[in-house]
């Protein structure tokens, strides 16, 4: 069996998770450990000789990690506003680099990611574990097999309770507060915008062009402080910056829509709203399925969804009729294993990732463009084409298990 080396920077919650998950893919050998704070990095060291039986180097500083000549590629599981840089520096310091979802703080680090890889030809891949959800990849799917026929609009977002999570950031050490204190905007987008943009080719016959966001006022953060923290805590008064629910709409060259939310900060139960809308039928996560066929009707009725279970056995996307029993055993439902599996496969074969630097700097950019937008009163703000035109006629995608342009078992 091939195998690589890997450096793994960041060792939170979400980086210690992911490092268990990544132990598990065949052909991972994690041989350095980096965080900031000595005990994460000391669990990140724990976590590897647990699972894996080696005792990986650590470090406190990630630069000093990369310039060892041993390293082939980097998972990156640090705060938001640190993936850009440290994803040029990875591959400038010649490895590949995986880094976990997050928007980006400038439309310049977005280009500067773009660049570091043209010229190194060292891969940036971002670790959308929504890609390979099973329902997306069944939607996915069914979309290629000409169900919805064409699509004419999409939504989804992540609207999600963190308030908790984001009111307790000095407590846990989070990066959320201070995001959420200071910026206004599509903080966290790419989890439904992933699988949205590799349904409609976006990069590869189509491209993003606009994005318009509104925020609402912002109550939810300071309530919850004051509820359960108490009035006298530091953040009791404080006048966030991010509203509560941020929406935004973005058009694309096709003429597509995209309704995108951020909903983090009210009580509500979690969702990514997914829509797929097209001229034959159509996907809405919350109710099911329709389909504009007689069958269909006949089955389920003229104005009636089908359930989604029903009808994502029936269009299984290939890889998860080969992952099911493996895929239940890991975190978001199998869906992390399956993307660091497609990141490992990529770095071990030293070939093209499903999701390259082009995807990582467009779906990154909806933050930073959202607050622009916001700070506007909603005026559209113009969305990079990070191919340089090239999304018009992009090189050839590589075919495989693990390919999110077409539904593919063996490359």
């Amino acid at each position: 069996m091939k195998t690589a080396n890997f450096g793994v920077i960041g060792l939170s919650g979400r980086g210690s998770g992911m490092l268990r998950e990544f132990l598990a893919v065949p052909g991972v050998n994690v041989v350095a450990v980096c965080d900031l704070y000595e005990d994460r990095a000391k669990d990140g060291f724990n976590i590897v000789k647990e699972i894996a039986g080696n005792e990986p180097a650590v470090y406190l500083d990630y630069k000093e990690m990369l310039k060892r000549d041993d390293i082939d590629a980097i998972f990156c599981a640090t705060t938001w506003i640190t993936h850009a840089r440290i994803a040029v520096d990875s591959m400038r310091a010649g490895k590949h680099v995986g880094v976990e979802v997050g928007g980006a703080a400038s439309v310049e680090e977005c280009w500067q990611m773009v660049r570091a890889s043209e010229e190194t030809g060292k891969f940036c891949m971002l670790l959308e574990n929504c890609c390979y959800d099973r329902t997306e990849m069944a939607v996915f799917n069914m979309y290629k097999m000409g169900l919805f026929g064409e699509v004419v609009h999409l939504e989804g977002g992540y609207r999600h309770d963190l308030r908790d999570e984001i009111s307790m950031g000095r407590e846990l050490r989070h990066g959320r507060l201070v995001n959420f204190k200071h910026r206004c905007g599509d903080l966290y987008p790419t989890h439904q915008l992933g699988p949205i943009c590799k349904l409609i080719d976006i990069n590869r016959g189509n491209r993003l062009l606009t994005i318009s966001s509104i925020p609402s006022k912002t109550r939810g953060l300071r309530d919850w402080i004051r509820k359960n923290k108490g009035v006298d805590d530091i953040d009791a008064n404080y006048e966030f910056c991010q509203g509560d629910v941020v929406s935004s709409m973005i058009k694309c060259a096709n003429g597509e829509t995209i309704t995108l939310h951020h909903d983090c900060s009210l009580p509500r139960p979690y969702s990514r709203d997914y829509v797929v809308q097209g001229t034959k039928g159509m996907y809405e996560e919350d109710k099911g399925f329709y389909l504009d066929t007689p069958e269909f009707k006949e089955k389920y009725g003229s104005h009636n969804w089908a359930p989604v279970d029903e009808i994502r056995a029936e269009y299984e996307h290939p890889i998860w009729k080969e992952y099911e029993q493996e895929s239940a055993n890991h975190g978001h439902g199998g869906m992390d294993f399956l993307v660091l599996s497609a990141f490992a496969e990529a770095v071990i074969n030293d070939v093209k990732p499903p999701i390259d630097v082009y995807d990582t700097a467009t779906w990154m950019v909806i933050t930073c463009l959202s607050e622009q937008s916001c700070a506007m009163g909603g005026m559209p703000v113009p969305i990079p084409d990070f191919t340089n035109g090239a999304w018009i006629d992009r090189e050839p995608y590589r075919k495989g298990k693990f390919c999110l342009e077409e539904v593919c078992v063996e490359e």
